[in-house]
């Protein structure tokens, strides 16, 4: 009986898979990494944190103290309280707050009428101190200025 196109083709396709499996098989023996020794398999950091090949140079090594070395998050620190001066820019005396417009960094800062040493209104020139709140910056120890 004599044989189709399509049986042949799939033969030929069947013998083509058989030798690439077996092509894949000889590739992966001879680049088999099993049975390497420890030093081939080492990776080393340099003095800069990257990987390498090669064991670093002591001569770089550098001590660092346990002291210095920080875990999580730096913490934030206040800048020093200096003493600024600013003008008000309005002031509600029936309701007790208002705002300063610092000449320094321009920012409008709110005041309330606690931190008034003497009575002041608006277009006063002013000196205070900053504390930061959760509802923003807030001025302090505001005291009337000549």
């Amino acid at each position: 009986m004599a044989e189709t196109f399509a049986k042949k083709e799939k033969e030929k396709k069947k013998a083509k898979e058989k030798q690439d499996k077996a092509e894949k098989m000889r590739d992966r023996k001879a680049n088999n990494s099993k049975g390497k020794n420890l030093e081939d398999m080492m990776a080393y950091l340099d003095e800069n944190g990257n990987i390498s090949s090669t064991p670093p140079d002591p001569k770089k090594r550098k001590e660092i103290a346990l002291e210095d070395i920080q875990l999580g998050a730096a913490k934030f620190k206040e800048p020093e309280e200096v003493v600024r001066t600013g003008t008000i820019t309005y002031f509600n005396e029936s309701k007790g707050y208002g705002f300063i417009s610092d000449n320094q960094s321009r920012e409008n800062v709110f005041l309330h009428v606690n931190q008034l040493s003497q009575l002041v209104k608006e277009r006063d020139k002013v000196t205070f101190e900053i504390e930061r709140t959760p509802k923003g910056l807030s001025a302090i120890r505001v005291k009337k200025t000549v």
